[in-house]
């Protein structure tokens, strides 16, 4: 925690974390390169810049499916939050292999062109007024364009000078780039394919992510019961002492209810440093402890101990009819709160 930005360090998790995802990639293609030559047909077999350009391809899309996978099923299942804090590498890694797409594309197809690969990739085909032909190397071009801005701007250099929501929103552009690199694939490589496994596969991806996301909205809708100034906090007995039950509200926000010393209390889940998780941290010291660069707060008023000056928002709770309830609306950053007790009054 410091006063001042700090590049967040290397660690061990992270470069596990980066090692598997090598591995898996590296696993992947040699599977697809080598179980696509034997499988071609001998009179006609595939080339292997094709087979290079198809594993990249496929690959890139299957990754970018995943990480689009990992925020809704940390919802359901805190095991997938390990994979969470550290997605940023997996999106830098999903674009450079993109970008080896690309490459092996140009230098196969554009090889002979009279004018520049790229020029020739984007003109080659503008019939826009039709589906069946629309030109998808475009849809893949914006895609790819997309992952390079996000995997440029990935590092808390940006998320700190851009501010969290700027660059919240500039990275809610991934869901554009899938949208594209879905169409991409429909209207190019799977027009081509014989073999419906690739287009069951890509189905089941697509499908699946929409359905995660859809998911994991509805839930959070339903436990907001968008009723009235108070919300009820499901289970709130069930919390472990020094953790957190996060609750989302009306408004679109989350706030973590934690349990600590036999009382319970509220803040924004969200940190003041760089938007951190902080219903997924836990109480050290007597202070909420961000997961992602340890930032503190106290939570009888949500402010970080001295020296240091952030402040997150408080929430007002309150036991009725046996049930702990948290006010809709939360209170300035730095309000005190007079926290609850555990369990229900007698």
């Amino acid at each position: 925690m410091s006063v001042a930005y700090t590049p967040v360090q290397w660690t061990r998790t992270k470069w596990l974390y980066d090692a598997v995802l090598a591995v898996a990639v590296i696993v992947y293609l040699w599977v697809f390169v080598t179980v696509g030559a034997a499988a071609s047909a001998p009179t006609r077999p595939v080339d292997g810049a094709i087979l290079n350009a198809r594993a990249l391809g496929s690959c890139a899309f299957f990754m970018l499916s995943a990480i689009l996978a990992i925020g809704p099923l940390a919802r359901f299942d805190r095991r997938f939050l390990p994979l969470l804090y550290n997605r940023r590498h997996f999106g830098v890694m999903t674009a450079l292999v993109a970008l080896g797409h690309a490459v092996f594309v140009l230098d196969w197809y554009f090889a002979f062109s009279p004018t520049p690969k790229l020029e020739a990739l984007l003109s080659a085909n503008t019939a826009v007024d039709r589906l069946i032909g629309f030109p998808f190397e475009w849809l893949g071009a914006l895609a790819l364009v997309i992952l390079f801005v996000l995997a440029a701007t990935s590092h808390d250099f940006w998320l700190s000078f851009l501010t969290p929501p700027v660059w919240k929103r500039l990275h809610g552009l991934i869901y554009l780039a899938y949208a594209a690199v879905v169409g991409h694939v429909a209207l190019g490589a799977l027009l081509s394919q014989t073999n419906p496994l690739f287009a069951m596969a890509v189905c089941v991806c697509a499908a699946g992510v929409a359905g995660l996301h859809l998911a994991a909205a509805l839930g959070e809708r339903a436990e907001a019961e968008a009723a009235g100034a108070w919300i009820a906090v499901p289970e709130a007995g069930a919390i472990a002492e020094g953790r957190a039950r996060v609750v989302a509200l009306p408004d679109g926000t989350r706030a973590a209810v934690f349990r600590h010393e036999g009382r319970l209390a509220a803040i924004s889940h969200a940190c003041a440093h760089q938007n951190g998780p902080l219903g997924e941290g836990r109480v050290i010291d007597g202070c909420v402890t961000c997961p992602w660069h340890g930032f503190q707060y106290r939570l009888e008023d949500g402010c970080s101990p001295a020296p240091f000056t952030e402040k997150v928002p408080t929430y007002r709770l309150r036991w009725r009819e046996g049930r702990v309830e948290i006010a809709a609306e939360a209170s300035p950053p730095g309000t005190p709160q007079e926290p609850i007790g555990a369990e229900a009054p007698a």
